[in-house]
């Protein structure tokens, strides 16, 4: 699976209506169309993506954003909900954290506690990292529930590709000077 199909999956996903639930059935009916290497490819590439996500920057924005609540489990399930937002919202993020503030998910969140958020609001998608193994495992009649033949099979992916020039996008940041839209939006609480 190339980049440009990764992403065409990922912007499907983003538009693709119905809950979360609805819309991983969906990305699974994608992926168990496709030769189950194609899955783990998927896999490889939604790794890749996250961890360009992994910047002082965005971690300090999504902590502004869930109110300082964001573990570092919290901030890899952030990585797959920009991952899953498209590509277009994912390279305006890296490049500016502050565009998060555009992104309706994070709007529909302004002035309420994060208490008060449902769990299909939070900036955050943790099913996401599931989807490849499962329709691996489901197209290769896997068993042993732990997804050892999955990673297995993602290992050896992820070696052939670190000897091949990836087709990487850098993307760099325009903006140094802190989230400004993200800190109105999301004013830090005082107690007093």
């Amino acid at each position: 699976m190339n980049e440009k199909t990764f992403w065409a999956l990922m912007d499907g996903l983003s538009c693709h209506p119905g809950d979360r639930h609805e819309r991983l059935e969906w990305l699974r009916g994608e992926l168990r169309r496709r030769p189950a290497v194609e899955g783990v490819e998927f896999q490889a590439r939604l790794e890749v993506a996250c961890a360009a996500v992994t910047t002082g920057a965005l971690w300090r924005a999504v902590g502004r954003i869930e109110g300082g609540l964001c573990s570092d489990d919290s901030f890899d399930y952030f990585a797959l909900w920009l991952v899953a937002q498209g590509r277009e919202t994912y390279r305006a993020v890296l490049a500016d954290p502050d565009a998060l503030a555009d992104v309706a998910e994070v709007r529909a969140l302004v002035g309420r506690h994060p208490r008060e958020w449902c769990d299909d609001e939070w900036p955050e998608w943790e099913e996401l990292d599931y989807v490849a193994q499962e329709v691996f495992d489901e197209l290769t009649g896997q068993e042993d529930g732990c997804g050892e033949a999955f990673h297995e099979a993602l290992e050896a992916v992820q070696d052939a590709c670190a000897k091949v020039e990836e087709e990487t996008v850098t993307v760099e940041a325009t903006v140094t000077a802190g989230t400004p839209r993200l800190d109105v939006l999301f004013p830090v609480e005082t107690t007093s």
